[in-house]
């Protein structure tokens, strides 16, 4: 008896493999798969703005790492105490002026330079919904980089718990969110002739929308991913969303938000993206790493035992011997822990 609908995921032209580089940029759903590549030491560089939602932030992301003209003062604003960027997450916010931008500008000029190597983007978009910073809103929430020529105020990436009159809250149409994927498509492609995309789109319920809003939003993202994917030759979907909405299809799955895919979901989905799309190799190297990686998180209740100090000289065999083979894989830091460094 079948207890899971069947769902059909193509295999890549080119499965990814561990020399790619690998950028990965949007939604927290990013970070589930981000922090699983880096953990079995893929190259991987994940979400230089940080969190991002909805497809006009994305697009304007990526535009940033392209462009790579640094931020400055005028284009950061200063409320509750912090200097704040609307084009980044809130991780980037610092009491000090200088610090805030030698942050996020550490941060895009390790972006720029990575994209023009990376093999493999991967874009999660979780809602249509994006928040507008509106013309007539007090000068100080205004930064240099604001146009107020943009239509219904300017796109802005974080609200940073700012006053929500100054917002407009704005569900982007089909033809918006195509606009402006394609457009950063356009220059990606340019900028980096190797480049291939994945799509995804996050399984998470952006609930505070309300559950009608939410679903709008996610067909919205759902379709103008499959109008590019069908449009370019190097764009892929992967179908997360489906996996949890329609193969799990169990509130069992989702964390006691009821919004949140839970671990169970998540490896799930993990398993497939890796049977799918990394290729038969590098699945084997994987299996090697995460071994390795695992030994390296044990925690000994008795470090001094000649037990445990046996257990660190086998691993630190077996990773001496990983990193001899595979060259291209970063094993530094289990390296130094199998050594006695910690």
């Amino acid at each position: 008896m079948d207890l899971q609908l069947p769902i059909q995921i193509d295999p890549l032209p080119q499965p990814i493999g561990y020399p790619d580089k690998i950028m990965l940029t949007g939604s927290c759903f990013t970070e589930h798969i981000g922090n699983a590549l880096s953990d079995w030491k893929f190259d991987t560089l994940q979400n230089p703005n940080g969190i991002l939602f909805d497809p006009a932030s994305v697009a304007s992301s990526i535009t940033s790492y392209m462009d790579g003209r640094p931020f400055e003062e005028k284009d950061l604003v200063y409320f509750n105490e912090l200097w704040q960027s609307w084009q980044h997450h809130s991780q980037f916010s610092r009491m000090d002026k200088d610090e805030a931008l030698q942050g996020i500008n550490d941060s895009l000029a390790r972006a720029h330079a990575f994209l023009k190597e990376t093999k493999w983007l991967i874009i999660t978009l979780g809602s249509a919904f994006s928040y507008r910073l509106l013309p007539e809103a007090p000068a100080q929430f205004l930064p240099g980089r604001y146009n107020p020529a943009d239509a219904g105020g300017a796109p802005v990436a974080n609200c940073h718990r700012a006053p929500g009159q100054i917002f407009r809250k704005h569900l982007m149409t089909i033809e918006e969110i195509i606009v402006a994927l394609d457009t950063c498509l356009y220059r990606l492609f340019q900028f980096n002739p190797a480049l291939r995309i994945i799509f995804t789109v996050s399984p998470v319920r952006h609930i505070r929308d309300g559950v009608v809003e939410n679903n709008r939003s996610k067909a919205r993202l759902i379709e103008s991913v499959h109008h590019l994917v069908n449009k370019f030759g190097r764009l892929y979907y992967f179908p997360a969303y489906e996996l949890v909405i329609d193969v799990l299809r169990d509130y069992r799955f989702y964390d006691i938000d009821m919004v949140h895919p839970n671990y169970a979901a998540t490896q799930f989905v993990l398993e497939e993206f890796t049977r799918h799309y990394i290729g038969a190799e590098s699945q084997g190297i994987m299996a090697e790493v995460k071994k390795i990686v695992t030994a390296r998180r044990h925690k000994a209740f008795q470090p001094a035992t000649q037990a445990h100090k046996r257990f660190l000289w086998d691993h630190l065999q077996k990773t001496e011997d990983l990193a001899r083979r595979y060259p291209f894989l970063d094993l530094s830091e289990e390296l130094a822990w199998f050594a006695g460094a910690h």
